[in-house]
């Protein structure tokens, strides 16, 4: 064991001595660069110090990887209700969210030994390849199951490039200007924060299936920065070999995790609209799902490579540990806000497609925001992490618990509490990964990166599983009591008492609830049950009233996810004494 400059820290009690695998000395970390340790990877891509055209050309093609990673899901997840209206499926649209979910997330630990294999850039160039796919199968897709197929790609090359633009970025820098450099690149999403806006403006100016044309291009561009300009050798020499990875990489820790989240996931959202809670269809793939999960665990303390190193502890155990319970967590709430609030928007207060996509503006520009104030604060308090993370996970918890309020008049009251929810929320997603970065051993920067990654898009997706879940029992129970029982019966706007009056009723109250509101005006004018046709006004009034109060649902489970979040922050140590000026893959130009 020796001392280390970047592992000392202060975390309350004396300086800690602990065994680290950063070199002891340069002409040691230059044999690791050269790759001529014994099992030592080749060298990297070629980093410079100062900016010049290809450094230059190199952090544009990591912003469009970027950006291409994220779109996909912004967009479609902003126009979800007009998918369903066009192509049905209202009982599964889930499956938009999740299918991109879990493949991304099964994806992320694996990038890296595919990136050893064949170097950084082909792994980019198949993401974009990927993510052109899966929005021409989306956008030409006429039914939902192959519509949530075309996902599944997007979200493949999602998991693959997303980790590619923020890995690739930090480990070519300083330690101490991670967080400026990966900041840049985040805040290139800077023009496409309106991705709600533009998803209904051009579904406004031609039709939903045209937002898959605007990625593919974008993706396509991607592509060709890839070819050209972003080099990246595969990392395998004499002493390190594709055996060499292959045998370190967790496959059964992956099919494990894959298929219990996957199962979890059928078996929690199965018993939401398209079968009874406790029937066979739910019940076996959850607890089978539980099954996997628990194996999972089991194994990854019992295999000899496991998807999360031990090394990556060596430096901080319990810091990274609150990392990451603070990264699964708060995946609950940020996709509570980032998939709920448009269409919260569309069934509470309704509107046009562009008043609606100016209405979910603050959720990208005030994530973003709250990200780069983080980041800032990161360098301007030299790595008070800890205070920041407490400040911004209690902002969070407090903020999206607080979108419970929302009814239909009170819209500028509402929008004022998602601005406050969204900036927590940025405070903590990509901060949380350079966090992690900087509390583990170099080697391990890119296991980190995609342990971040995959964690928080699988807590997403468990938590918006079960937000999705409980909102659609509550819209069903508080639709039958306020639309079907106080307008539609007591109000005598359907004669309730023949069979085809009862249709009708639970017609009319179906199609509100998939915000088909020209069918709701057709049935009305046109079904002979129909005994007051001039009722349209105070059926959407009872409909807006119902979606608001089982919206409150969903926020109020949320404050679970950040409360765990706000306790994990207080066993965070300050970052201080890591923020050096060492490089982790500092070679030639």
């Amino acid at each position: 064991m020796y001392r280390s400059d970047d592992i000392e820290k202060y975390e309350g009690h004396p300086l800690e001595t602990i065994t680290s695998k950063t070199p002891v000395n340069e002409s040691d970390e230059q044999r690791a660069a050269d790759g001529q340790g014994q099992g030592s990877p080749g060298p990297g891509p070629v980093v410079h110090e100062t900016m010049n055209p290809r450094l230059f050309m190199t952090l544009v093609c990591m912003s469009f990887l970027f950006i291409g990673s994220q779109i996909s899901l912004y967009l479609y997840g902003s126009v979800f209700t007009l998918i369903y209206q066009d192509i049905g499926g209202a009982d599964r649209y889930i499956w938009l969210v999740i299918g991109y979910l879990i493949p991304n997330a099964a994806l992320c630990p694996f990038v890296g030994a595919l990136s050893d294999l064949y170097g950084r850039q082909k792994v980019a160039i198949a993401g974009q390849i990927f993510l052109m796919i899966g929005p021409a199968i989306t956008s030409t897709a006429h039914t939902m199951n192959i519509a949530i197929a075309g996902q599944v790609f997007s979200g493949i090359g999602a998991g693959l490039n997303e980790l590619i633009a923020l890995a690739g970025t930090g480990e070519v820098v300083p330690i101490k200007d991670r967080s400026f450099y990966v900041g840049i690149v985040v805040l290139t999403m800077i023009p496409f924060l309106p991705a709600s806006l533009y998803a209904h403006w051009i579904a406004q100016a031609a039709n939903w299936r045209y937002n898959g044309v605007f990625v593919g291009v974008w993706n396509f561009l991607g592509l060709i920065l890839c070819i050209f300009f972003y080099k990246d050798p595969s990392r395998l020499t004499d002493n390190y070999t594709a055996r060499d990875v292959l045998r370190k990489v967790d496959f059964i820790g992956g099919f494990l995790s894959t298929v219990g989240v996957t199962l979890l996931m059928m078996g929690l959202q199965w018993s939401s609209l398209q079968y009874t809670w406790g029937s066979a269809h739910n019940v076996v793939p959850f607890t089978l799902g539980l099954v996997f999960i628990i194996a999972f665990f089991v194994w990854e303390f019992k295999a000899p490579y496991p998807m999360c190193p031990r090394e990556l502890f060596s430096k901080s155990k319990r810091t990274v540990i609150a990392i990451l319970a603070i990264t699964f967590f708060s995946g609950g709430n940020y996709f509570v806000m980032l998939l709920l609030w448009p269409s919260e928007l569309t069934n509470v207060w309704g509107g046009d497609d562009l008043t609606i996509g100016i209405r979910t503006l603050p959720i990208g520009f005030c994530i973003i925001g709250g990200a780069a104030i983080c980041l800032g604060l990161i360098i301007l308090t030299k790595g008070r992490v800890r205070e920041l993370m407490i400040f911004f996970t209690a902002l969070m918890t407090a903020a999206t618990g607080a979108m419970s309020i929302a009814r239909p008049d009170n819209l500028s009251a509402t929008l004022v509490v998602v601005v406050f929810a969204s900036i927590g929320i940025g405070g903590i997603l990509i901060p949380t990964s350079i966090v992690a970065q900087t509390m583990c051993p170099d080697e391990y920067i890119a296991t980190i990166t995609a342990l971040t990654l995959s964690i928080r898009f699988i807590g997403g997706a468990i938590g918006f599983s079960i937000y999705t879940n409980v909102f659609s029992r509550k819209t069903a129970e508080y639709f039958t009591q306020y639309v079907a029982i106080d307008v539609l019966v007591t109000k005598s706007v359907v004669n309730f008492l023949t069979p085809d009056g009862q249709a009708t009723i639970a017609a009319i109250a179906t199609a509100i609830g998939n915000a088909r509101f020209d069918e709701v005006r057709h049935i009305l004018a046109t079904s002979p049950s129909v005994i007051n046709r001039e009722a349209y006004p105070e059926i959407l009034a009872a409909a807006q009233k119902s979606f608001a109060l089982a919206y409150r649902y969903p926020y109020w489970i949320s404050i679970a996810f950040g409360g765990v979040c706000f306790v994990a922050s207080f066993f965070i140590a300050n970052v201080r004494p890591m923020m050096t000026s060492k490089v982790s893959n500092p070679l030639k130009r």
